[in-house]
């Protein structure tokens, strides 16, 4: 069964989570996702070097004004006092929620011992996590990979350094550091988790499907779900979920004049949020991904990849979906 799911004094519809993914969890996903049915949408992740964040990119991250909440801002740093400064700053910037990141695989992060790279040093784990959750009032979660290797998995470690120093909840996702996203994520680490710890936990890691969703739920006895790469293109996997876990019953595919509507909608508030010059750009990847289970999509990739203006490329996307077989509309 679905349910409901809360962090700190946060209770939300439903146990469903958008990952922060650098890149194309922004506000525009957010919202839609949030519409289609996830719970709550992690924001990017910034950086707690406060130098960084006159950038546009950064500036547009740490814009959370306007937006539904509660709002989740996840930052990354190896440093105790930056760490709670950039916390305290994003919730003076509307965060209701900070999220720390502890498990991104990235080398330009962890080559800063940042991200998963901080699983190597528990000690400095817990100063990190005790300085951020003092720093401010709204409650702090934490991200982990299940270790930095396969050979050095202590995410239960991590997990009851994290319930000692107060996070909220925690969200593990089922690789460690070392494992490529061509191995397959791993459950097992999540439920002994689960037995080490009572604080809410949320699992991540190859949940594709509605069907995989309840098998994850089911295996780890995780309290949450988050879904990250399976939601590029297909916002909708939320809606999905949502109906599976409460009724038992796979929806159908929408067909393919709905998907056109909705990234159209989606394509719209990129133009708004970035500007026609960054928005077309930005636009490219999210077009591919929206239509890279439908026939023609590798050469219309090439097309999309060409155009210029919010104009040509909306132009391009109608002509595609026009030639499209309704039946054949099905992502896979």
């Amino acid at each position: 069964m679905n349910r409901s799911f809360a962090i700190g004094p946060h209770r939300f519809e439903n146990n469903l989570i958008l990952a922060p993914m650098a890149g194309v969890s922004d506000r525009p996903f957010r919202a839609l996702c949030r519409r289609l049915g996830a719970g709550l949408a992690v924001a990017e992740m910034v950086s707690s070097n406060t130098a960084l964040w006159g950038t546009r990119k950064s500036v547009r991250r740490l814009d959370y004004a306007g937006e539904a909440g509660p709002v989740s801002a996840q930052i990354v740093g190896a440093d105790p006092l930056d760490m709670a400064e950039a916390a305290r700053i994003n919730v003076d910037l509307g965060a209701d929620i900070v999220d720390i990141n502890m498990g991104c695989p990235a080398k330009k992060v962890c080559k800063r011992a940042a991200g998963s790279a901080l699983l190597r040093d528990e000690v400095l784990v817990g100063r990190i996590l005790e300085s951020v959750v003092a720093a401010v009032a709204v409650p702090v979660t934490l991200k982990i990979r299940t270790g930095w290797s396969p050979e050095t998995r202590n995410a239960v470690r991590v997990a009851q350094i994290a319930q000692e120093s107060g996070i909220a909840a925690l969200t593990v996702h089922g690789r460690t550091r070392a494992c490529s996203y061509g191995v397959p994520a791993e459950y097992d680490t999540l439920r002994a988790v689960r037995a080490a710890v009572t604080i809410p936990l949320i699992a991540n890691g190859d949940i594709t499907s509605p069907e995989r969703a309840k098998q994850v739920l089911d295996c780890t006895g995780a309290d949450a779900i988050m879904i990250g790469r399976a939601a590029r293109g297909r916002p909708w996997i939320f809606r999905d979920v949502a109906a599976y876990l409460t009724s038992g019953t796979l929806p159908v595919e929408p067909p393919g004049h709905w998907i056109h509507a909705l990234l159209r909608e989606h394509l719209d508030a990129l133009y708004r949020f970035y500007g026609a010059h960054a928005g077309v750009r930005i636009a490219r990847k999210h077009i591919s991904w929206y239509c890279r289970y439908l026939p023609g999509a590798a050469a219309f990739r090439d097309i999309v990849n060409g155009t210029e203006t919010p104009a040509e490329q909306l132009s391009r996307v109608a002509a595609f979906f026009e030639q499209c077989p309704e039946t054949e509309n099905q992502a896979a």
